[in-house]
């Protein structure tokens, strides 16, 4: 017996409200432009600067009992991490706590290093310092640049292919998909106010991929569908294309957020950031590969060549589910 989240076989018409979901996106879309300029990102450590504590104790590291030791000197946004290499000592637990950009001054200083030594040294007594490194405000800008750059460079590398492997069209459908979910995920982190440093980055970067595959797997179910239902209206291919891939949609996404859900509430602070904006990266990264890229297919219109082979690499596994 197998699950099933949908039916093998369905036939919904996912264009005859196609105004609605594109209203509903392009409304999304405003509110996260808003939100990003009128709230702004909260940055972490990695982009506003501040100083690396490298610690070494022969204490088992509590992340817990760290923090709490440390909030009473108000020091700003900290991030505490433990560092695991296999190369360490058993008794050798290495930790980096990030402390943000003080209001006076870029790093903090000395005076609030020993300061800082002494509340953990309660924690862990003998506990070591093992360096201490300060991020400037011209490195932090730096990274933003770098981090932006990333992701255009991905968005565009994104359309290269996409164009070399269909046409245009499927090209521009493809990539106002993934624009579309960046720029939500970015809408989302300003309008919760959630940390956002690189590995959010690292999570947008993610995105970019899981929407990609599940777009390239229906335009290539699309594009097969073209060549063998000459007669069919391409609303009537885009329909059946997206209705045969649904199954496996579906369950991909289910079962990558299930591990999520389970991250985000067991992983901890350190990494529910990413593992938030990975949700929520699925989740319109799903709804943006069956509403916005294939609509904006729709609206290009595609011109159709039956003089090629079908090339079906890449949706032979597209009804497969669990």
């Amino acid at each position: 017996m197998r699950l099933k989240l949908v039916p093998e076989k369905t036939s919904f018409d996912f264009f005859n409200s196609w105004k609605l979901w594109m209203g509903f996106s392009s409304l999304l879309l405003v509110l996260s432009v808003v939100s990003f300029f009128a709230q702004g990102l909260n940055f972490g450590i990695d982009f506003r600067g501040g100083t690396t504590v490298r610690t070494e104790s022969t204490l088992a590291m509590d992340v817990g009992a760290y923090r709490k030791a440390i909030e009473p000197m108000e020091l700003g946004d900290i991030s505490i991490t433990e560092v695991f290499d296999p190369t360490f000592e058993e008794d050798q637990h290495v930790a980096m706590i990030r402390i943000q950009a003080q209001a006076d001054g870029e790093a903090i200083s000395g005076e609030t290093i020993e300061a800082l030594r002494a509340v953990l040294d309660e924690v862990a007594p003998g506990i070591k310092f093992v360096s201490v490194e300060s991020v400037g405000p011209k490195v932090s800008g730096e990274l933003v640049q770098t981090a932006v750059l990333a992701v255009v460079l991905a968005i565009g590398a994104v359309l290269i292919y996409i164009w070399l492997r269909f046409e245009w069209q499927f090209a521009l459908g493809a990539v106002a998909a993934l624009v579309h979910d960046v720029l939500l995920t970015i809408g989302v982190f300003a309008a919760v106010q959630i940390k956002f440093d690189l590995a959010i980055i690292a999570a947008l970067l993610t995105i970019v991929g899981y929407s990609l595959n599940d777009t390239v797997v229906v335009f290539d179910r699309v594009r097969e569908n073209l060549r063998k239902f000459k007669k069919l209206s391409l609303a009537e291919v885009l329909n059946l294309s997206i209705n045969q891939t649904l199954s496996r949609t579906v369950m991909t996404s289910v079962t990558t957020l299930i591990a999520l859900i389970s991250l985000y509430v067991l992983g901890g602070d350190v990494i529910r950031g990413f593992v938030f904006a990975m949700i929520w990266g699925v989740i319109v990264g799903t709804y943006s590969s069956v509403f916005v890229a294939s609509t904006i297919l729709l609206k290009l219109g595609v011109k159709r060549d039956w003089s090629k082979q079908a090339n079906t690499t890449g949706n032979q596994f597209a009804n497969i589910d669990a």
